[in-house]
């Protein structure tokens, strides 16, 4: 049975409306996910206090810039310097200013350094910072090179950080 002249087939018309369900469908998963992102971070710019609540994965995220390119930063307190993922440094364009040997969880692995400009939100501006660039290296990791700089405490899944640490 073919549609009369000027109407879609039916076929059509069913592909058109779980096309249109399923965009719906991912925008509000997208727009939830953003939600609860935001609802993880919060800062008060009277105390200077900002507030990190756990994130599903079981970590702290705190979103900032670098170079100021949108990042969201894993917290690693057991991470000496802030690590970056190698396929980060290449979107920002990053030139590689030396080599370096670095022991990660998974073992020693090679990678190179280069400086960044960082700003985290409500935290610390720190210009040209010397951060590691590893080639498998998944998320940017946030190390004590900048976490030292803060004073933080942690209790029923929020991290506390404020100005004023060593």
């Amino acid at each position: 049975m073919t549609a009369p002249s000027g109407e879609l087939p039916r076929t059509l018309k069913f592909l058109i409306v779980w096309l249109v369900a399923g965009t719906a469908v991912f925008l509000a998963i997208e727009a939830w996910q953003a939600q609860a992102a935001r609802a993880r971070f919060s800062y008060d710019a009277g105390s200077g206090v900002v507030e990190l609540k756990r994130a599903r994965d079981g970590h702290f995220h705190w979103p900032g810039t670098l170079n100021g390119l949108a990042v969201d930063f894993l917290v690693d307190t057991g991470a000496t310097g802030t690590a970056i993922p190698q396929a980060l440094a290449d979107r920002l364009g990053l030139a590689a200013l030396g080599p370096l040997e670095s022991s990660t969880a998974g073992g020693m692995t090679r990678g190179s350094w280069t400086r960044v400009d960082l700003v985290l939100e409500g935290g610390p501006r720190i210009e040209r910072l010397r951060v590691a660039v590893l080639p498998h290296l998944q998320t940017p990791l946030l190390g004590m090179d900048v976490l030292s700089k803060l004073r933080f405490t942690q209790s029923d899944g929020s991290l506390r950080l404020q100005r004023g640490g060593s």
